[in-house]
């Protein structure tokens, strides 16, 4: 990534701090399996933060059940997360990554609920939770 970010570390720091599974994901821009994570079933009131850097991304009131597979949300917190242009796999998506770390968590869609009408679809592998945190 070209831009510059507020938390940086040399790929052996990534590979050293992140599981094989959470490195492809944050630096490899990779796909966890749909139903693979347990915080897709995530209920409790709580903050899902950026595992790669810990910034806050998501509160757990802006979550919702999209039947994909994946966390979904439909807002971020201000600032959390920046987005791309992503034509990787033969079509155009928006990937959107960590703002503080530039780490790759997801993508988004404009099918959400209301009000913003987004789906944040992220690896749950991305991202960590701690429950009861303004929630």
């Amino acid at each position: 990534m070209a831009d510059t970010y507020k938390t940086t570390r040399e790929d052996a720091e990534w590979r050293a701090l992140l599981t094989p599974e959470q490195y492809e994901v944050l630096r490899g821009h990779g796909t966890e399996r749909p139903g693979s994570c347990a915080l897709n079933h995530e209920k409790r009131a709580g903050v899902f933060r950026c595992v790669g850097c810990g910034q806050d991304l998501f509160r757990s009131k802006e979550k919702f059940e999209s039947g994909t597979g994946w966390p979904s949300f439909f807002d971020p917190l201000p600032g959390s997360v920046a987005t791309n242009r992503d034509t990787s796999w033969g079509m155009v998506r928006t990937e959107v990554h960590c703002s503080q770390c530039g780490g790759h968590l997801g993508h988004v869609f404009e099918d959400g609920p209301p009000p913003s009408r987004l789906r944040y679809c992220i690896n749950g592998v991305a991202l960590d939770f701690t429950p009861g945190e303004s929630g």
